[in-house]
């Protein structure tokens, strides 16, 4: 008998790193060509430049300084060349894990690079990083940064409800718009990150706004020429190794500078037989062009294995212990080699930022990302049969005894422009812009037959001329279009109102040989779109103390699900729509920060989901009302000592019914103690997440759990040129052990329902030697 096999295998780790370095000179070769363009064309701007008159210099820089603060309320800040050197680290604000800006006019928290980098395990990911806070929940079952993040949600809202943006670029998948922790960028190449918990104002792009956005900004390069190796180990066989190096400004190309960095990571994970093993490049060039313009270019690759336990049974948590995920056992369905991913991404952009003159300011960025993931799965992990031979009937073996499952292809592409331009007229300043993206995605996923190596469950071909086997065949693209208008209106000089107006279009196309869920062919196209109107007002009461309102309508057009259907065209389903009003106020001084708020956001056409087995059910649940209360702030000590908290209540509850929206914690707490002097960091830090439900109506309820975490860090002195700045830290997660359920996965395809628990205690100690060349 002849069998269908669909091809694929499972890459060993230690490629990873030789498949970076291929494309590291790739990425590297593409700068180098964009590097000998701009350097021709710096001369010639500096050929070019000219003057202004006198009698113009100082209407000018008044509308240029006004254009600048509006664009980095707005977010829009330009790359910079990062200066080594003081800081003062004696100061509630510089301490504070994370705080509220002066200039925000919504609730925000920003996270900086130097919490990152004491705090953050080398192996951790955004999602690690955002949980510090207020109202957001982040949970990582296989460790830090070792498992793509379960339940990342702000407010209750869910991963798909907001934005993730890198550098100001939205990324997301073309289905549903959720989002890769594992997938894209790592802590060593962060900058600081910023979680806003509101839609934003008009300029603030994506596919789902209203909901918040995490903004995560890449490092800049450093002013000095440095390398540095760094690597780390760990709990769970965890060993994290790269190094980087920094240009420093270059002379002899107007003072630009850029960085490379490679690192790679292997980790058995907490989950039994929930290997990690991952390659990352980044680069990013900053470069000064003559006077007025800067060119940034930035490239980011990674390629990913990792076994994925879809969550276990409380029977085998009794059974096993709470580190249970997957197995080592070729007959059951919850054996490692057949739950596996294999992924690659990369995302690019050039960005310019150009003073155009007489006030006008350019800020622009192409781009492109990429997500291609070839993934493994049997038919029914950690179900209460799992751990039988005789599993089900296949066509080679109709006395149930072979392992069934599937083999998957999701590949897509995007690419983008960001356009903003601004002028300050007198009073007024105003933003004009245009997000525009395109989203190309195939997708196929066929059934197999794992105990006869992977073949076509069953063989046969289909009279028109498909696999039998095929579950889908498709190809679907999103077209995104956002143009916008923002003023900001200093109506006083403390006083400053933000209209802003911005129409949202998403044309949603596929054509499917074989459409998922009907096996029939489809070809359908649908657009959606929705006016979003934003007002914000703020205030600056003090140079110490600000104070903002804001109104803002949000819109996320359907997921793609609504199309896995006979007639899409008689499955209307309305978009998610709300309206948010907030008002907050913060407060900044050397010795403390403060910042709270009070959010109510009216929510129409909730769309929740249920997964059971290797499907997700998708329904409406209607309206929704989310409201509550926020706070944090820290107080310096002295003597090197800072103490911080933040918390939150919140409320997420269906307008029919007033049940609980699923995944919608009651409240979060936050709280520790820091200390730094001579070269001394440490911190102690805890995490609280109230109870929730893991799935609607109120089903599968999961207590209050906490995290203790435990960071302490030693840079040694400099003694003289030579002698590197060497940096030693130790990051231990879960100190107290703790082992909660935490997270609902779904349900197993005979029901039974799925969770994990907290991972257990992890300790890091890393060691990173930078060098100044």
């Amino acid at each position: 008998m002849n069998r269908l096999v669909v091809s694929g295998h499972r890459a060993a780790s230690r490629t990873i790193g030789r498949r970076a370095c291929g494309l590291a000179s790739t990425s590297l070769i593409c700068a180098g060509m964009i590097f000998n363009a701009a350097t021709a064309l710096a001369a010639r701007a500096g050929q070019d430049d000219g003057q202004v008159q006198p009698a113009q210099a100082e209407s000018a820089a008044r509308q240029k300084s006004q254009a600048r603060r509006t664009a980095i309320q707005a977010g829009q800040r330009p790359e910079q060349i990062e200066s080594i050197g003081h800081q003062l680290v004696n100061s509630a604000a510089y301490q504070a894990p994370s705080k509220a800006p002066l200039a925000a006019f919504q609730p925000t928290s920003v996270i900086s690079q130097h919490f990152i980098q004491n705090n953050a395990p080398p192996s951790a990911n955004y999602d690690t990083i955002a949980a510090i806070s207020p109202s957001v929940t982040a949970i990582s079952t296989n460790g830090p940064g070792l498992s793509e993040s379960q339940g990342l949600s702000i407010r209750g809202f869910q991963d798909g409800q907001y934005n993730v943006l890198l550098d100001g670029i939205p990324f997301a998948d073309t289905n549903n718009f959720t989002h890769h922790s594992t997938n894209y960028f790592m802590a060593h190449d962060l900058g600081d990150m910023s979680v806003d918990r509101g839609p934003g104002d008009a300029s603030t792009i994506g596919y789902a706004t209203f909901g918040g956005t995490i903004s995560v900004t890449t490092k800049n390069p450093l002013d000095r020429a440095t390398a540095e190796a760094y690597g780390s180990v760990g709990s769970w066989s965890t060993n994290n190794y790269g190094g980087e190096f920094d240009s420093g400004r270059l002379k002899s190309l107007n003072g630009g500078a850029f960085f490379v960095d490679m690192e790679a990571l292997d980790s058995n994970g907490y989950l039994t037989y929930a290997d990690q093993h991952r390659a990352n490049f980044m680069g990013k060039w900053v470069q000064p062009v003559g006077r007025s313009t800067t060119l940034t270019v930035m490239a980011m690759h990674n390629r990913i294995v990792q076994d994925v336990p879809p969550g276990v049974s409380l029977k085998e948590i009794a059974t096993y212990g709470p580190n249970y995920g997957l197995s080592n056992n070729p007959h059951a369905q919850n054996y490692q080699n057949i739950n596996v991913d294999h992924i690659q991404t990369d995302m690019e952009y050039i960005g310019l930022n150009f003073d155009l003159g007489a006030g006008w300011l350019l800020n622009n960025k192409v781009y492109t990302y990429a997500y291609v993931h070839h993934g493994d799965n049997a038919g029914d992990v950690n179900g209460n049969l799992s751990s039988t031979l005789a599993y089900s009937k296949t066509y080679y073996s109709p006395a149930g005894d072979d392992i069934p499952g599937q083999r998957m292809h999701n590949d897509y592409r995007a690419w983008g422009d960001t356009f903003d331009l601004s002028r300050g007229f007198g009073i007024v300043n105003a933003h004009l812009g245009l997000w525009i993206e395109h989203q190309s995605n195939g997708r196929q996923q066929y059934e197999v037959d794992w105990t006869q190596g992977g073949a076509l469950n069953p063989p046969t071909i289909k009279a028109n001329g498909e696999p039998a086997a095929l579950d889908r065949f498709m190809h679907d693209q999103n077209l995104s279009m956002q143009p916008y208008l923002q003023l900001a209106i200093h109506a006083l000089p403390n006083l400053t109102i933000n209209p802003g107006f911005k129409y949202n279009i998403l044309n949603r196309d596929i054509e499917a040989p074989v459409n998922q869920k009907t096996g029939a062919p489809l070809n359908y196209s649908q657009s959606y779109s929705a006016p979003m109107p934003s007002i914000n007002v703020h205030y600056m009461a003090s140079p110490n103390w600000s104070a903002y309102l804001q109104v803002a309508r949000g819109f996320l057009a359907p997921d793609l699900a609504y199309f896995y259907v006979g007639d899409p065209s008689k499955n209307q389903v309305s978009p998610e729509n709300t309206m948010n009003y907030q008002i907050g106020t913060a407060w900044q001084s050397r010795r403390f920060t403060l910042s709270g708020d009070v959010y109510y956001i009216d929510f129409d056409n909730l769309v929740a989901s249920r997964t059971i087995g290797q499907n997700t059910e998708y329904f409406n649940q209607g309206g929704v009302n989310y409201y509550g209360a926020e706070a944090e702030g820290s107080i310096f000590l002295g003597r090197g000592f800072t103490l911080f908290a933040n918390g939150s209540i919140n409320q997420a509850k269906l307008k029919k019914t007033d049940q609980w929206v699923a995944n919608a914690p009651e409240a979060t707490m936050a709280g520790g103690l820091i200390y730094e002097h001579d070269g001394v960091y440490a911190s102690l830090i805890e995490k609280w997440v109230g109870s929730r439900y893991g799935d609607t109506n109120q089903r599968q309820g999961m207590d209050p759990f906490s995290q203790l975490d435990f960071s302490l860090a030693y840079t040694f002195p400099k003694t003289n040129g030579w002698v590197p700045p060497v940096k030693v830290r130790m990051n231990v997660s879960n100190l107290l052990n703790s082992h909660k359920i935490v997270y609902f996965f779904g349900y197993a395809a005979d029901k039974t329902p799925l969770f994990n628990t907290q991972a257990g205690r992890g300790i890091f100690l890393s060691l990173s030697v930078p060098v100044g060349l």
